[in-house]
């Protein structure tokens, strides 16, 4: 077995020692929460086929519905736990209510997550 020789990229992760300054170790608690709940959020496989459909632009629930062939009542729970998180707004337009993504950070993951999981090696 031949030892691997290929260089990692440089991360770009920041280095924390034990002497960071409160109000830093502070930032990095809040932000940790913040990624935490995040990622809770779209750990849900609907939750994250949900947000994969909405990453292509605006759906309506029915339209949802058929995508993922689900009934409307567990369509509708995942939605509002993702609206709770901040991760997608809805808009009525009538008696329909459309869903889109509250801003890039769900598409960017979806982006990583086809990368790792789906993307073929052809």
């Amino acid at each position: 077995m031949t030892p691997d020789t290929t260089e990692a990229a440089p991360s770009r992760l920041p280095v924390f020692d034990k002497n960071m300054c409160p109000e830093d170790m502070e930032k990095m608690v809040k932000n940790a929460q913040a990624a935490s709940n995040f990622l809770k959020a779209i750990s849900h496989e609907g939750r994250l086929m949900i947000l994969c459909h909405l990453a292509s632009g605006e759906k309506s629930v029915t339209e949802l519905e058929d995508l993922l062939s689900a009934r409307q009542a567990a369509v509708s729970q995942q939605l509002t736990r993702l609206r709770l998180e901040g991760l997608v707004t809805p808009r009525r337009e009538g008696k329909a209510i459309y869903y889109s993504l509250t801003d890039d950070r769900p598409r960017q993951i979806m982006e990583v997550v086809y990368d790792l999981f789906c993307r073929s090696d052809d």
